[in-house]
């Protein structure tokens, strides 16, 4: 998935609470006739932790016949984690990867020093119809680690840590929370849990990482006696102790990690700590440097203007 920050984005609102530091609407972005909405960049908040994009996929019924299409492009500088609450997506890369990723499995590839992918719809979802809904997110890599050699792993849904406790069901995606250790090999500390929430739950917020944030995907939740609707991304306090409540069922996710050290340029599909980096990768991609997807050769997105 791709994307750039827009120059006229709603201003977030700040919360002035003792939890909370901010919060951030979701903004809907046409895709090239797809739907998402943005959560990170945003104007005032580029990065929780070390995710630097949030995109919100769906829910979306596609029809028969017209299949989900995300044309070959590239990425520098970044790990992408694509998380499927419904339907199915086939991931394709230039390392020769090609893997089917559903509901509760975890794709993360690691883009380092250059990879392009593509990520489309099966043939017999194609056929058929399908319903997407997920999360496409990018986590910037350390500066030492910007250039390391690209590379893709899928963790089926069954290897994915599951806690449940007091009505709510946790996964833990990446990194660590809750006891937990996901198999995804993060390269710097990341919390991402996945949480289903019943009516009447009540779940505390792990405090192990500097930043965190919790976006409500479905439904709505109590936080610091507010409640907060689908679409919002809650950015908690360092150091807060914070639950959340629900009165009906209700998906969250939880971001965050550690803090990066420097600043990131991001542009389009690249991220770095370089500017001269971005250029590099822009001038790459123009020229066909990144190589061909096996399977997926035909067609790309190209180079945007501007």
């Amino acid at each position: 998935m791709s994307g750039t920050l827009p120059a006229n984005e709603p201003e977030c609102v700040d919360a002035e609470s003792a939890s909370i530091e901010l919060l951030v609407d979701a903004r809907p972005r046409d895709l090239g006739g797809f739907s998402v909405r943005r959560v990170l960049p945003s104007v005032r908040r580029r990065l929780v932790g070390p995710f630097i994009f949030f995109d919100h996929m769906g829910p979306a019924e596609i029809a028969p016949g017209v299949g989900f299409d995300v044309r070959p492009h590239p990425h520098i500088g970044l790990a992408t984690i694509t998380y499927l609450f419904d339907g199915a997506i086939d991931h394709r890369d230039t390392l020769g990867s090609m893997q089917a990723i559903r509901p509760g499995d975890v794709n993360w590839m690691i883009a380092g020093r250059g990879i392009a992918h593509s990520e489309r719809s099966s043939p017999e979802a194609r056929r058929d119809g399908i319903r997407i809904h997920g999360i496409q997110s990018w986590v910037a890599l350390p500066v030492e680690q910007e250039e390391t050699e690209p590379r893709f792993e899928h963790h089926p849904s069954s290897t994915i840590p599951r806690i449940a406790r007091d009505g709510a069901v946790l996964d833990v995606i990446a990194g660590t929370a809750y006891g937990e250790r996901s198999p995804v090999s993060v390269l710097s500390p990341t919390l991402y849990v996945h949480g289903s929430l019943e009516a009447g739950a009540r779940v505390a917020i792990d405090d192990e990482h500097e930043q965190r944030a919790i976006y409500v995907v479905e439904g709505s939740v109590g936080c610091d006696e507010r409640s907060f609707r689908a679409g919002t991304l809650i950015v908690l306090r360092p150091g807060a102790k914070v639950s959340i409540a629900s009165s009906e069922a209700t998906r969250v996710m939880i971001i965050g990690g550690a803090k990066l050290e420097g600043t990131r340029n991001v542009w389009w599909n690249f991220v770095s700590s370089s500017a001269e980096r971005i250029e590099r990768a822009k001038d790459d991609w123009r020229n066909q440097r990144f190589g061909k997807i096996p399977g997926d050769d035909l067609e790309f997105i190209p180079l945007p203007e501007r």
